[in-house]
């Protein structure tokens, strides 16, 4: 005998429960009459097969199926459990099943939603059948709607969860970025204000120091002056002895006033266009011999860095100071880097590129609580008697007045890095000015004479000048203001004016500017001990600046060179 192919076919799902067909396998004989009779009732919907496999094919697109137990051998029952369990989730679908003698067919159990009538068939019994099996299919087709609907939000949930998932991460990832963003600029913004405190702190620090400093030097001036006239005037070899020892005294206090006043950056300074390679390399032996055998220097200088304003002699000696720290950072010896480099401008300084000199040791370091006081005057880790504290204040005057600034950074154990930040050059370089003085070699008298009139507010200091000009035999006249020394050049015009910058009421900067808009020629002198860097540079372009403490030789020497004689 032939295999036959078996098949499954598949519930429509289109199908509907108020017009899907009625499949039925019916059976012959007693139970026609009644069967006919309720099948009837649903016209054209009944639609009956001939055999099983019409029934099978008839099942695809029906709301019920009807059909009798002698249809149904284990065969038929297998290929229709197999047909069930090709259903769609909502799909249960509804068999009736007409019992025969010997009781129901084996395995018709696995059809799942079965309803069994007992024969002799009843029309009523057979018509509740068919309308709860029709009932029951509806509320399937009723499920499979809701649940197409359900799906259709299942599915829509699904994309926007996914289009949300992915909102929400790049919300997230934006949300980030600001958040760096904004951590970043709270950081830049608690450097910038910490750079800004330190350099107010260290502004008004240094505005305090260069008074100190401009009241000690017109002491060490009062005490110069006295000694060179008590040496002048005697010949007793104890005394000039003496008075040997108190000049030598006065030339240290000032040379810590220069220190003073190079940290308040009120320091004369000889500002040019520097090329800071070439005065690093010129350097090399001057720092080899200071720092000492145990101390290797290192240089790394770019060639392309441009050239910077800066005073020559004043740069020397504040990375010699740098060196010297660095040597006393390593009592065991180590390593002294010299660095040159372009860096963009930040924190305190204006916006533009300058040229960084770094100098760094692989010393001790300096401990965190200390760090950002190393710049004020007189503070240093060194012990007792081992440093003034002037060293790193005057590195950092002599940057600043060159216009950059000084910074550091250091690490216990490992080492510290000092930085000196300075202005490039614009072009080629302008002679500064005028040097302060000329020492001459002893002149005990100017035998040409002339006028001078001397405006300074502290009596001893001006009475002490006036008796030097007049042993060097000059005619002088003084005054204790500037308005009391412009009434006396009214009167009559001095050959000289020596003016003192720091004076009550009108300072001699102002002083200067009044004589000058009636007398552009008149040769003046700033004697002063305390005058600010920018204002002595435009200063500087015609006036002589005499800087106190001074000897005689030296007022001397100015005077005579302002009056041309020198």
């Amino acid at each position: 005998m032939e295999k036959r192919e078996t098949t499954v076919p598949t519930a429509d799902t289109t199908a509907n429960a108020d017009t899907d067909p009625i499949v039925v396998l019916a059976p012959r004989g007693r139970d026609m009459r009644a069967l006919s009779a309720v099948l009837a009732e649903y016209g054209d919907r009944v639609r009956a097969c001939p055999n099983f496999e019409a029934f099978l094919d008839g099942l695809g697109n029906a709301a019920c199926g009807l059909i009798a137990a002698q249809s149904l051998g284990t065969h038929e029952c297998d290929r229709l459990a197999a047909w069930v369990r090709a259903q769609p989730s909502w799909s249960d679908f509804p068999f009736i099943v007409l019992n025969g003698a010997s009781g129901p067919p084996t395995g018709v159990e696995a059809l799942g939603n079965v309803t069994l009538l007992e024969r002799p068939l009843r029309g009523d019994v057979l018509r509740r059948a068919i309308t709860a099996a029709l009932r029951a299919r509806a509320r399937q087709y009723q499920a499979r709607e809701q649940m197409g609907r359900q799906g259709d939000i299942e599915e829509a949930l699904h994309i926007l969860n996914e289009t949300l998932e992915s909102r929400i991460g790049a919300r997230t990832h934006d949300l980030a970025r600001a958040n760096d963003r904004l951590m970043k600029e709270v950081r830049a913004r608690e450097s910038t204000q910490s750079a800004l405190v330190q350099s107010q702190k260290m502004e008004s620090i240094g505005q305090l120091t260069g008074g100190l400093a401009h009241d000690f030097n017109n002491l060490l001036n009062i005490i110069m002056g006295s000694i060179e006239l008590i040496d002048r005037s005697t010949d007793d070899a104890r005394i000039r002895r003496l008075t040997g020892n108190a000049r030598q005294a006065v030339l240290r206090g000032g040379r810590l006033t220069s220190q003073l006043l190079a940290f308040a950056r009120s320091q004369t300074m000889n500002l040019r266009v520097t090329d800071v390679n070439a005065l690093l390399s010129g350097m090399r032996d001057l720092l080899g011999l200071s720092l000492g055998a145990t101390v290797t220097v290192v240089t790394h200088l770019d060639p392309s860095i441009p050239k910077a304003i800066a005073d020559a002699n004043q740069l020397e000696l504040a990375v010699l100071n740098l060196g010297i720290n660095a040597r006393d950072a390593m009592p065991a010896g180590g390593t002294v880097t010299l660095t040159t480099s372009l860096r963009h401008g930040e924190g305190d300084l204006p916006e533009g590129d300058y040229v960084v000199i770094a100098v760094a040791d692989t010393g001790c370091g300096i401990a965190p609580a200390v760090l950002s006081k190393v710049f004020d005057p007189f503070f240093t880790t060194k012990p007792v008697g081992k440093g003034t504290g002037l060293g790193l204040s005057q590195v950092y005057g002599i940057a600043r007045q060159s216009g950059g600034t000084a910074r550091i950074n250091s690490e216990l154990g490992k080492g510290t890095v000092v930085e000196l930040w300075l202005s490039i050059a614009p072009g080629e370089a302008q002679a500064a000015g005028h040097q302060a003085a000329e020492k001459a070699s002893g002149a005990a008298a100017d035998s040409a004479g002339g006028d001078v009139l001397v405006i300074d507010d502290d009596p001893v200091v001006r009475n002490l000048i006036v008796e030097c000009l007049q042993t060097l035999g000059y005619q002088v006249r003084q005054a204790a203001d500037g308005e009391s020394g412009l009434r006396l050049i009214a009167e009559r015009t001095p050959d000289v004016l020596m003016v003192d910058f720091v004076m009550p009421g009108m300072n001699g900067a102002e002083v200067i500017e009044r004589v000058r808009a009636e007398l552009p020629d008149l040769p003046i002198i700033l004697a002063t001990g305390y005058v600010d860097a920018q204002l002595s540079a435009t200063l500087l372009q015609r006036e002589r600046i005499l800087q106190k403490p001074f000897d005689i030789d030296e007022l001397a020497a100015t005077v005579r060179q302002a009056l041309g004689r020198g």
